[in-house]
């Protein structure tokens, strides 16, 4: 069918939003609903994006009310209720999620999908930006907002290669059919939709029976997932120091981090981080792994490397000076916190280090509270707020309290109202400071940066 009109239920969300723009550049009358406006939502509507925040068919502009020649994309976290949702639904519009928009996409381009409980968001804007700046060039649909180009997106209309990240959420991922993937983590999470790990496991296996023959699986080492991939496929393995892919000769000191990568489609030495943190040693094997297997050279890839800016929210710096630091992380998992705090030790080591940690659902908090607890204790001190529940309702004896009561001894902690943040950083001692999570707390990092500088 050809569509002359898309319209969005959860257009402001940042993987709607980049698909809206993918429209929006091809010419195609855009619009939507969101619950709330944000800078997101507002560049939409600077772009022609006709966008409303409330939830009421009588708002739906009439373009997009031609069940003939519209497309309906939606968000599987809108509740079934949603009364525009239900309208389209009753009148028969081809209701779409964002996945399956997606997966249409590489039925016939080459999709490269990056996969894995936590490092999605860094792995798949890496491997965009260096293909985009290499003579391969790729069309891309991500996460985060690259600081690089300040979007979600890239369209590339002569490139065969689309960059994707491949989502586990409702089992969105099954959609796509990837010409090559990195799976780079399998850590149980979403248990609110798969109900058991051995089931969150087996979606991962599934995944990989979607590769498309002659394709690519590059997998981190040591998963408890098993792949089943098609015949044909070509699985590596990668890591920081062992597999297919890993890093040799590694260099950090002086906020810098150099390495060269071991690789079997060709070695490439002194690859420079553009943002020098731990983690993103093994996000930039698996997306360097990607772009040799896209075809860039090795030149363009070690260009790319060091040129890579970072992801919104992302081990995002917002302040570094001699004496302080402040970054923002999206990490709303226990592996993923984690390793976000193992990184920066490894780049401030003997610091004190402050974590301001909002958990992120009720369901995910009480699946993993002890685990949360022990991924923080790796902190000086631990500042916790209350629950974002996003979809959520509450879950009575879920609360935040739930994580400090079982943090390590000796472990400075406290709960704090979302609302005292600003206050409690003014009067916090620290070294490094890094707030936490998946919610609203990144509002605030404009206001906290501003109190660290004038410490």
């Amino acid at each position: 069918m050809q569509y002359k009109s898309v319209y969005f239920i959860g257009i402001g969300g940042i993987g709607m939003s980049a698909i809206a723009r993918y429209y929006l550049k091809k010419g195609l009358n855009v619009g939507g609903y969101d619950k709330t406006p944000t800078p997101l939502t507002r560049e939409l509507e600077a772009e022609g994006a006709l966008i409303h925040y409330d939830d009421d068919v009588a708002l739906i502009p009439q373009a997009f009310l031609d069940e003939s020649s519209t497309l309906v994309v939606y968000t599987p976290a809108i509740p079934a209720q949603h009364s525009e949702f239900q309208y389209f639904l009753i009148h028969h519009f081809d209701l779409q999620k964002r996945a399956q928009v997606l997966g249409t996409l590489t039925q016939s381009l080459r999709g490269l999908c990056v996969a894995g409980t936590h490092g999605k968001t860094t792995t798949s804007s890496m491997t965009a930006h260096l293909l985009h700046q290499s003579h391969v060039d790729c069309n891309a649909f991500l996460g985060g907002i690259t600081k690089n180009y300040g979007t979600n997106y890239i369209l590339a209309p002569e490139s065969e290669y689309v960059v994707i990240e491949a989502d586990e959420f409702d089992r969105s991922f099954h959609w796509l059919r990837p010409y090559a993937t990195v799976i780079t983590a399998t850590d149980p999470d979403h248990l609110d939709i798969y109900g058991t790990k051995e089931a969150y496991l087996e979606s991962f296996r599934h995944y990989t029976e979607l590769i498309k023959p002659g394709g690519f699986l590059v997998i981190h080492t040591g998963l408890e997932m098993q792949p089943n991939v098609p015949e044909g496929v070509t699985t590596y393995t990668y890591s920081r120091d062992e597999g297919d892919f890993h890093a040799a000769n590694l260099r950090i000191g002086g906020g810098e981090i150099c390495f060269d990568l071991i690789s079997p489609l060709g070695c490439i030495k002194d690859i420079s981080l553009g943002v020098p943190v731990g983690i993103n040693i093994e996000n930039g094997i698996a997306a360097m792994a990607l772009a040799q297997i896209a075809g860039a050279t090795a030149e363009e890839i070690r260009r790319g490397m060091a040129s890579f800016c970072g992801v919104d929210r992302r081990f995002d710096f917002h302040v570094r000076t001699a004496d302080k630091a402040y970054l923002s992380d999206y990490a709303h998992h226990p592996e993923e916190i984690r390793q976000s705090i193992k990184s920066i030790r490894e780049v401030y080591p003997g610091k004190r280090i402050v974590g301001i940690f909002q958990p992120h659902l009720y369901t995910r908090t009480r699946d993993f509270y002890r685990e949360f607890a022990d991924a923080l204790s790796q902190l000086d001190e631990v500042i916790l707020t209350e629950i974002y529940p996003a979809r959520e309702q509450p879950i009575p004896g879920v609360t935040s309290q739930i994580i400090l009561d079982n943090l390590k001894p000796g472990v400075e902690h406290r709960l704090i109202s979302k609302a005292d943040v600003l206050e409690v950083v003014r009067n916090t001692h620290f070294d490094v400071l890094i707030t936490l999570g998946a919610g609203d707390l990144d509002d605030y990092a404009s206001a906290i940066a501003e109190i660290v500088q004038n410490q």
